[in-house]
């Protein structure tokens, strides 16, 4: 399994998911600010609706822009087999008999891509829980209901 095509792959997805956010918040601006929502009475509440909404997809777009900057800017290390989790690893675990892949990323936690060997990752973002349990842990390590099986 190739760790940089894997980190490759979030890097398009996170893109993808900012250009979205920033094509939705084109079409809320101008539903906030078009004629469409100008109040016709004094219940009239289109346009306040719609201003939020832009309110809210300029938040996500932000949110997503800071996240898509901090995955650019972060080095992603190869690791070796007996090396402790960090931020940056590719780790395999297994989980009732279950091989679970995870990619500890700085931001853009809880995605999900399929390899070329139709192996499915999940990125961990920092806040994340597992994240928190796997920091540290080295190969054959048992976390709970989770075992560490790799670090790549």
């Amino acid at each position: 399994m190739n760790k940089s095509d894997i980190v490759a792959i979030f890097r398009s997805q996170l893109s993808a998911q900012y250009e979205r956010a920033i094509s939705g918040l084109k079409g809320a601006t101008e539903a906030a600010t078009g004629d469409d929502t100008r109040a016709e009475g004094k219940y009239d509440t289109r346009g306040l609706e719609a201003s939020y909404l832009a309110a809210g997809q300029a938040e996500q777009a932000d949110e997503l822009a800071e996240a898509l900057a901090a995955f650019d800017a972060f080095e992603f290390p190869d690791f070796d087999f007996d090396d402790p989790v960090a931020p940056g690893a590719l780790v395999e675990t297994d989980r009732d008999g279950e091989s679970l892949w995870f990619l500890l990323t700085p931001s853009g936690g809880g995605m999900t891509c399929a390899t070329e060997e139709g192996v499915a990752v999940t990125t961990l973002g920092p806040s994340a829980p597992l994240r928190q349990k796997l920091l540290g842990a080295t190969a054959g390590d048992i976390l709970g209901e989770i075992s560490v099986l790799e670090v790549m």
